[in-house]
């Protein structure tokens, strides 16, 4: 058994519509398939994966220096225990000559070969990619069984040219309908008495036993996510999410210490030696606020388990923990490891946002397809994308 081939294309998901810091009309993601020699139904195994949104296309990186570096393996080095290729062997071959820091497009070009090597092992395995992590990549602390279905939420509440609250609320609404009970607005990206009438506008639409949380991607400076927390705190908010720059851990600790609501934050940090620090500096609590960080942008979830580790290590329980990317890899891993949740992206950045065909969203939650690997196929609208990188 051998890897012979890593291809990888770039695929547009733009979209006309920004959040507080970025317009999304150029964004695009790298969708990677590692091929096998392995011949299952009279076709070679296949693992796939792709970066989770807002983080750029990584097509160099990859071609370069990281599937180069695979290709190059001795054949055997790539075979685990469990006698087929080992995506943490994968990694450490993908890393060979890389230095330690520097965590930025090179945690998002890993992140994506990782996801591929972790849907090639299950399908390898014959077993969804969820059990084979409950099985064989969960933390001992973890519970066994992996979740049966997952909760969720619907992230929407973009900016948009010339759309108003009514709009805004008709968005949220259909969130509802689908059957989301947590909805995620955008805040930061207008004044702040805009931004008041927005919150306002969809918390009036929405029917008893919803919520709302806010996200201000990183855009605030220290005195504005103070003056946005001290109006935000007159609304029950399911969350306030990342109101500065995702490294300033100083600011975040005084955020805490006067914003008595839950806040969130992580899904910049691109490694486990970034979220250590956010443990041992944010001023998190871990009795309230939700860590976010995305093992598809931070060198996959081969670096994740060890993020995990350092979770429990610390005192904090991972069922803080709700993975930003809203794809069926972090739902796979939140099922696997029993976080508190994973977002979704009801038809934005399709056809790689939400979740397999024939699954709805069931008071808030969702559940898993029993298929081997990821189940990225199951998803109608995805599988001929996947297709199309060995075309």
């Amino acid at each position: 058994m051998r890897i012979v081939d890593i291809r990888e294309k770039t695929v547009p998901i733009e979209a006309d519509m920004s959040n507080a810091f970025i317009n999304f009309s150029r964004m695009n993601v790298s969708v990677l398939a590692i091929v096998t020699d392995e011949i299952r139904d009279g076709e070679p195994v296949i693992g796939y994966g792709f970066n989770s949104n807002g983080r750029y296309a990584q097509g160099g990186l990859l071609r370069e220096r990281i599937i180069p570096r695979v290709l190059e393996a001795p054949g055997d080095s790539l075979i685990g225990v469990h006698g087929d290729l080992d995506p943490e062997l994968i990694w450490r071959a993908a890393m060979r000559d890389e230095k330690p820091g520097g965590h930025g497009d090179r945690a998002v070009a890993m992140g994506i070969l990782d996801m591929a090597a972790w849907d090639l092992a299950a399908k390898l395995a014959d077993v969804p990619l969820y059990q084979l992590l409950s099985d064989r990549a969960r933390d001992p602390r973890t519970p066994g069984a992996p979740l049966e279905k997952v909760w969720v939420y619907a992230a929407g509440g973009y900016y948009y040219p010339d759309r108003g609250l009514e709009a805004l609320q008709a968005e949220m609404r259909s969130y509802v309908d689908m059957g989301y009970r947590t909805v995620k607005m955008k805040i930061g990206g207008a004044p702040l008495d805009e931004d008041l009438r927005r919150i306002e506008a969809v918390l009036d639409i929405l029917p008893d036993g919803c919520d709302l949380a806010v996200d201000a991607n990183g855009r605030f400076e220290l005195d504005r996510a103070l003056e946005y927390g001290d109006a935000l705190s007159a609304y029950p908010l399911h969350w306030y999410e990342e109101a500065g720059d995702p490294l300033d851990y100083d600011a975040l600790r005084r955020l805490a210490e006067r914003y008595e609501g839950p806040l969130a934050t992580g899904e910049n940090l691109l490694s486990f030696h970034e979220a250590r620090n956010l443990i041992r500096y944010g001023g998190l609590r871990p009795d309230r606020d939700i860590l976010q960080m995305d093992p598809a942008l931070s060198y996959g979830l081969t670096e994740f388990r060890r993020t995990v580790a350092m979770l429990f290590d610390a005192g904090w329980n991972p069922n803080r923990c709700v993975p930003h990317g809203g794809h069926q890899f972090n739902l796979s891993i939140a099922s696997a490891f029993h976080l508190h949740g994973c977002e979704s992206y009801p038809g934005i950045f399709e056809p790689f946002g939400g979740f397999a065909d024939g699954y709805p969203i069931e008071d808030g939650h969702v559940r898993l397809p029993d298929a081997p690997g990821i189940g990225l196929e199951q998803k109608k609208s995805l599988a001929p994308v996947l297709k199309d990188v060995l075309a």
